[in-house]
């Protein structure tokens, strides 16, 4: 057990063997729960490789959950920034028991809001992003299923992910929080996508739909 984990304590080990290690995390008295529990994972692959849904997977490593506040701000020290981050690397952070996957079944109908950020930008805007999905920021219920940050070379890129596609209002809030929690300029150009869509043509931010 390494460092971030000992100090988040009460940790049931069940891994299977594979890179999706589940650690259940209790609460200390005096600590404050969040509304769900959450689940942190990374990944990194080599651009010039195929991505398949397979490969993604294998390459996708759960790195800890929390589920009160203390907890949250405890992991979160202890992990690197993205805008430190190199190469093709992603932080994701779901709700425990959704996978970072189009094909999870809590996912298999949503979609995704994307903001392309310049340089820079990403470490300051993922903590605001991650700091509203865990406050309840968005007022959706259960539709928020968790948030990515994604850094390349020329660009970071920022998502969040619900459950239904389908359901305008509800992506038209989202977006809206977005835009209030992120400060964008009104003039910011945002991107929605849907899960289908990127199974269909293999990406997850390319052939999108504009919003402004």
């Amino acid at each position: 057990m390494d460092r971030v984990q000992e100090e988040m304590g009460c940790y049931h080990d069940n891994s299977d063997g594979t890179n999706n290690i589940r650690k259940s995390v209790c609460a200390a008295l005096g600590e404050h729960p969040l509304q769900y529990k959450y689940t942190f994972w990374f990944s990194r692959r080599t651009p010039s490789r195929p991505a398949s849904s397979l490969s993604y997977e294998q390459n996708i490593r759960q790195i800890g959950t929390i589920g009160t506040v203390e907890q949250f701000w405890r992991f979160y020290s202890h992990l690197i920034r993205p805008g430190d981050l190199s190469g093709h690397s992603d932080f994701h952070l779901f709700k425990e028991g959704i996978k970072p996957m189009w094909e999870d079944e809590c996912n298999r109908a949503g979609g995704k809001w994307i903001i392309r950020l310049r340089k820079g930008l990403s470490s300051r805007l993922w903590e605001n992003i991650i700091l509203a999905m865990l406050g309840e920021q968005f007022m959706v219920g259960e539709e928020i299923c968790g948030a990515v940050v994604s850094i390349r070379f020329q660009e970071d890129i920022l998502s969040i992910w619900n459950k239904t596609s389908s359901d305008h209002t509800t992506t038209s809030r989202i977006r809206d929080t977005l835009r209030r929690v992120l400060n964008l300029p009104a003039n910011t150009i945002m991107e929605y996508k849907t899960h289908d869509d990127s199974l269909r043509d293999n990406s997850s931010y390319r052939n999108t739909k504009i919003s402004l």
